[in-house]
């Protein structure tokens, strides 16, 4: 019945759209609001989506706007992922290659350039770049941020350089802080907000009035997470050792009783503390509309990185498989987006910082790389020559969680090479037309092994050409996972 109302709903708003003709107006105004482990095909509308699953919002947000349906980050991991948004460049080139290490000081930013083009600039929420600071960054005339990952409930928040507790669930809160300043702010003068959630973060808390909404949803789980010959036939020593580790479906957090104790439980948490986010979406939408901004105002939502729901016998990130590193993109700017488009180049994390300047006519500070590019026209219905048809994935190896090993690799519009460093053990190759979930991996197919060697040759020409083989060794996390903070004398 969802599916069929939002299917509905689609077919008519192109009816009207097709009749009415459909004139383009460029807003100059952006929202993006971010999620935290958002896997990209957990949306209502999306046609791999569980059944049981509500996203009124995103679903509205895909009908009135466009679904880029073919969105990745350059690596899987929060600090990496949010750095590349803020900057336009891989992770190689701006640092941030884990969760411990920040941003070279100096590094521009992109909303320190949307200043300098005008706009008057807003960030409310989760940060979590390379260390735990929640002090105002450059480029932002409002300030509302935590340490590290923060917490569901009554969080500390560093409003504008001073700390306080707050009442209430960090989703709302975040939300009302936002849409507050957007009262505030000058209505003559352009403006950039950007709303960071903590959601959907483990340990996964629903807001009180979501908890238990999905308690009796009929759960699928992947086939790949059957425990049978037949999905680690080909897959690297790693996965199958893995399920048992603080990442793996057969131990997942070790057991410890402030996690999830099954992916049951995680799976229906999830989902649950998705809907907060979701109605953040409707409030700013609504809001937009109600002060006659929405012909004015772009919004985009998009994930940090996915996450793993028990595919391959793993949860959380990391890998470059498709539920890894592929995460939801929306945008929503009416009277400039088409109702219902559907875009299926392939879009990144590292276009954010071009397409947010597209609008505003800025650019970032000369000698500063930009790997990315604004996707903007494809938003208007436009083509663009020689997007790209391939692209390139890496993770750095953590300490702290030294389950995963260092990941290397490229992606094109059918097939992915995945390359491992630093142990003795199988790559992977897959072919996402015939095998989509990933579960037969070909690297040792004579039929594929020209491909094969192409594609790794151009995964390390682009590497070195752009200095990634160059990142240094850093210092180890002060704990992992399995370990209790360990406090230096």
């Amino acid at each position: 019945m969802k599916r069929l109302f939002s299917i509905t709903l689609f077919l008519s708003l192109l009816l009207i759209c097709s009749s009415l003709g459909f004139a383009q107006q460029q807003p100059e105004n952006v929202i993006f609001i971010l999620s935290d482990d958002h896997r990209y095909d957990y949306m209502g509308f999306h046609p791999d989506s569980p059944d049981f699953l509500e996203t009124p919002a995103m679903d509205r947000m895909a009908a009135e706007g466009a679904h880029l349906a073919n969105a990745f980050v350059s690596t899987s991991l929060c600090s990496p992922s949010r750095a590349s948004i803020l900057t336009g460049q891989y992770p190689f080139r701006h640092q941030v290659v884990d969760n411990s290490n920040a941003m070279p000081e100096g590094t521009p930013l992109v909303s320190q350039a949307l200043q300098q083009a005008g706009y008057q600039t807003g960030y409310f929420g989760k940060w979590h770049i390379g260390n735990e600071t929640a002090d105002p960054q450059p480029g932002f005339d409002k300030w509302v941020s935590f340490r590290g990952q923060g917490v569901y409930y009554n969080p500390t928040l560093n409003i504008d350089g001073e700390e306080g507790n707050y009442e209430g669930y960090v989703t709302d809160l975040l939300t009302d802080y936002t849409i507050e300043w957007l009262d505030e702010i000058d209505r003559d003068q352009p403006f950039f907000a950007y709303l960071s959630h903590k959601a959907v973060h483990a340990e996964f808390e629903p807001a009180e009035r979501h908890e238990g909404m999905y308690a009796d949803a009929e759960l699928e789980f992947p086939q790949s997470m059957k425990y049978i010959e037949e999905n680690y036939e080909g897959k690297p020593d790693w996965v199958k050792e893995q399920r048992f580790s603080w990442h793996g479906v057969d131990y997942m957090y070790h057991n410890r009783d402030d996690h999830p104790q099954s992916l049951e439980e995680i799976i229906t948490r999830y989902s649950e503390s998705l809907s907060a986010v979701d109605e953040s979406i409707a409030r700013v939408i609504n809001y937009l509309e109600e002060e006659g901004l929405a012909e004015e105002t772009l919004v985009i939502y998009m994930g940090d990185n996915g996450f793993m729901l028990g595919e391959h016998g793993l949860i959380d990130k990391r890998q470059a498989y498709e539920e890894s590193m592929r995460v939801p993109l929306l945008a929503w700017a009416p009277g400039f987006i088409e109702p219902g488009t559907v875009i299926e180049e392939n879009i990144m994390n590292i276009d954010m910082t071009p397409t947010f300047l597209d609008i505003a006519g800025g650019s970032m500070p000369e000698g500063h790389t930009v790997d990315g590019e604004s996707f903007l026209p494809f938003l208007a219905g436009e083509t663009i020559n020689d997007w790209r048809t391939a692209f390139v994935y890496q993770y750095f190896w953590e300490d702290a969680f030294p389950q995963t090993p260092t990941t290397y690799a490229i992606r094109g519009d059918r097939y992915k090479y995945i390359y491992y460093h630093g142990l003795w053990d199988k790559n992977e190759f897959y072919d996402l037309e015939t095998d989509p979930n990933e579960m037969h991996n070909l690297i040792n197919a004579p039929e594929h092994q020209e491909r094969i060697r192409q594609m790794k040759n151009r995964m390390f020409d682009i590497f070195e050409e752009n200095g990634a083989t160059d990142v240094k060794f850093r210092r180890p996390s002060p704990f992992r996972a399995d370990e209790k903070l360990i406090h230096e004398d």
